[in-house]
C-alpha cells in the first residue's frame, strides 16, 4: 500500500525539479471536457504520467491533494441512518465507518491532471481505505435512492387527478 503522505512531498519536489507550472486546483471529475484516466492500478508511478505530459508539451499541471476528515465518516453515518438495512448489516457498516476515523488527517487521494487537445488527462491515486469508504457511501446513496423511490410510489401524484 502506498503512503500518500510521503508521496505527496515527492510529487511536489518532482514537479518543481522538472519545471512544471503547478496549479493547485480541485478534482477534475466535474469538468465538462472528456476525461481520460491513467491506469494507476497497473502503472502507479506518477513519474511516468508526468514524463508523458512533458513529452506532449504540457507545462501546466493541476495538482489536488485531499486530506481525510472525520466529517466524511459523520456524513456517511448520517446517510446510513436514512436507509433500511437488516440489523447485523447496519451494525457491520456502522462499525467499519467508525474504524475509518483513525485515518483523520492522512492524505487519502492525490490527483494530477493536464488539459491537452480538448481532453483532460488524469492521474488519480487513492488509498485502499478511502476507496472502501467511497464504495460504502455510493452503496448507501443507492439504497437511499431506492427507499426514496418506494416512498414516492405510495403517494398520489398531485396535479394529475381528473374529475372526469
Amino acid at each position: 500500500m502506498t503512503n500518500l503522505d510521503t508521496l505527496k512531498g515527492e510529487i511536489e519536489e518532482y514537479l518543481e525539479e522538472h519545471g512544471f507550472a503547478v496549479f493547485r486546483g480541485f478534482p477534475r471529475m466535474l469538468d465538462t471536457l472528456p476525461l481520460v484516466y491513467w491506469d494507476c492500478d497497473r502503472y502507479p508511478d506518477y513519474k511516468a504520467f508526468l514524463t508523458t505530459a512533458k513529452a506532449a508539451g504540457v507545462q501546466l499541471v493541476v495538482y489536488h491533494q485531499q486530506e481525510f476528515s472525520a466529517e466524511q465518516v459523520d456524513n456517511a453515518l448520517d446517510r446510513l441512518e436514512q436507509v433500511e438495512l437488516p440489523h447485523e448489516e447496519y451494525r457491520a457498516i456502522e462499525r467499519r465507518l467508525k474504524e475509518l476515523r483513525v485515518y483523520e488527517g492522512f492524505t487519502c487521494s492525490l490527483e494530477l491532471s493536464f488539459d491537452l487537445q480538448g481532453r483532460i488527462y488524469v492521474f488519480d491515486l487513492r488509498t485502499e481505505w478511502y476507496d472502501e469508504l467511497s464504495d460504502m457511501v455510493d452503496d448507501l446513496h443507492m439504497l437511499g435512492a431506492e427507499n426514496d423511490d418506494d416512498a414516492e410510489d405510495d403517494t398520489p401524484m398531485s396535479g394529475y387527478f381528473s374529475k372526469n
